[in-house]
């Protein structure tokens, strides 16, 4: 009875185990890792930080319209007569007696508790405030679309590492049953020696082939693990593990001319719109410098209560106003509108030199696209035929009518083809995503096709 007790416990360890195992080892899908890239990638949280930047001197900007207010508490004493003097007045404790002439030439030392608050506020600048606001507006806009462009190269970095990892996976796979293969012949070949069939020349060829092999899968392996590397990068994910992600497989997508994704990238390209707006953020840069010329009209206000002590009695006053400000020898202001000109003639530059660029980085992008699915098909082919040629020199070399040589040799065009081949599925795979980042498609859900 303990026995079956026991076994039963044990069944329900196992239960509640496997399910938890099973999870652990289920492989890391492309949406996974894009998902964790997007949260977790420094690129994002610079993003984040012009952005916030951004934010803040639109803020900044608005508080142009608003009304300053400030509040200053002054202790002072002294026996300067004009102090003394101005004191007895804003304290309205002034007599007969302080006409005097000894009062007015030398008085005695007197004490001033001054409290005031006082303001301004801007009424108008000849829309200088205004175009400042639009143009911090607009710079706000540019780093949402340069935030926007991150996201996109963090996806396109992320497909690219994982992509590498699933051919470096197979590269392993094939450079495991290529070393199987050549233990295989050098036994086959060893028993041809001892039959009198081949001669100790054909061993030492299969011995050399074998080493060669580990070799090749050596450096297969290490090439998986600096994939790996690369995705953990990618991600942000330093304590990212390696495991199997799965297989390369050979996909086919959609096709379009050259027109169109130039229309495409001309539309969704976030780094091309963000010059735009940065560029029309210039814009207005350079229309505020030149509104600074015109007049500006502030209203201003000013009250104040002075007494001797803290507690003493003393008098108030206030004062309020409009003021009318006209630069007439507006040199800085000129030179300021130089300068917005030719930071601006830059910008226009940069954003017509980097439209030219992105017209070059979408047909490079089709152009590859087009030899990846070109060699793609010759890899194809070239495999099928390697892969007969090999087939019949084994059924030779097994017949005595074909040398170890000429097997080592197909098993050496097999195996080149193989490679050729599975390189050509991921350069077909990441050609197209290049494609889609270079017309400003690759957003997370159009990463789904590639996996």
């Amino acid at each position: 009875m303990k026995r079956i007790l026991w076994q039963a416990r044990w069944l329900a360890f196992i239960g509640c185990i496997f399910p938890v195992w099973t999870r652990a080892q289920k492989p890391l899908t492309l949406r996974e890792a894009i998902q964790v890239a997007l949260k977790q990638s420094p690129d994002i949280d610079a993003a984040r930080a012009d952005l916030e930047n951004a934010r803040a001197s639109v803020s900044l900007a608005r508080t142009q319209f608003l009304p300053q207010v400030n509040f200053t508490e002054d202790m002072s004493r002294g026996n300067d007569p004009v102090y003394v003097f101005g004191a007895r007045l804003r304290q309205q404790s002034f007599t007969q007696a302080d006409f005097a002439l000894s009062e007015l030439n030398t008085p005695d030392t007197i004490g001033n508790l001054a409290t005031r608050i006082s303001g301004g506020w801007l009424l108008f600048d000849s829309l200088r405030t205004q175009k400042s606001v639009h143009g911090a507006a607009l710079m706000q806009k540019s780093a949402a679309s340069s935030a926007k462009a991150v996201d996109q190269k963090i996806v396109f970095e992320v497909v690219q590492a994982y992509q590498g990892i699933l051919y470096a996976e197979r590269r392993v796979e094939i450079a495991q049953h290529e070393l199987e293969t050549a233990e295989a012949l050098l036994s086959s070949a060893d028993d041809h020696v001892q039959a009198g069939l081949a001669v100790e020349s054909d061993r030492m060829s299969a011995q050399v082939s074998v080493a060669e092999r580990k070799q090749g899968l050596i450096e297969a392996q290490g090439d998986l693990d600096l994939a790996w590397a690369q995705l953990s990068v990618a991600m942000g994910a330093p304590e990212l593990k390696a495991s199997t992600l799965g297989t390369i497989e050979l996909k086919s997508f959609a096709e379009s001319s050259l027109d169109q994704e130039l229309e495409t990238a001309s539309r969704n390209r976030q780094d091309l719109q963000a010059l735009g707006e940065a560029q029309s953020a210039q814009a207005e840069a350079e229309s505020a410098a030149r509104l600074s010329f015109g007049p500006r009209v502030n209203a201003y206000g000013n009250w104040e209560d002075d007494r001797q002590t803290l507690g003493g009695q003393g008098g108030d006053n206030w004062v309020a106003g409009v003021r009318i400000d006209v630069d007439i020898l507006p040199f800085s202001k000129r030179a300021q509108l130089e300068k917005e000109k030719a930071v601006r003639a830059r910008v226009d530059a940069q954003v017509a030199s980097y439209r030219q660029k992105v017209r070059f980085q979408v047909t490079q992008a089709h152009v590859q696209r087009e030899t990846a699915q070109l060699s793609l098909e010759t890899a194809r082919a070239a495999t099928d035929q390697a892969t007969e040629s090999l087939r019949i020199l084994k059924n030779r070399y097994e017949a005595g009518l074909a040398t170890i040589t000429d097997l080592l040799r197909a098993e050496d065009a097999e195996r080149e083809a193989q490679m050729n081949y599975w390189h050509a599925v991921y350069g077909n795979t990441m050609a197209y995503a290049q494609l889609l980042f270079a017309t400003g498609t690759l957003t997370p859900d159009a990463a789904e096709e590639l996996q």
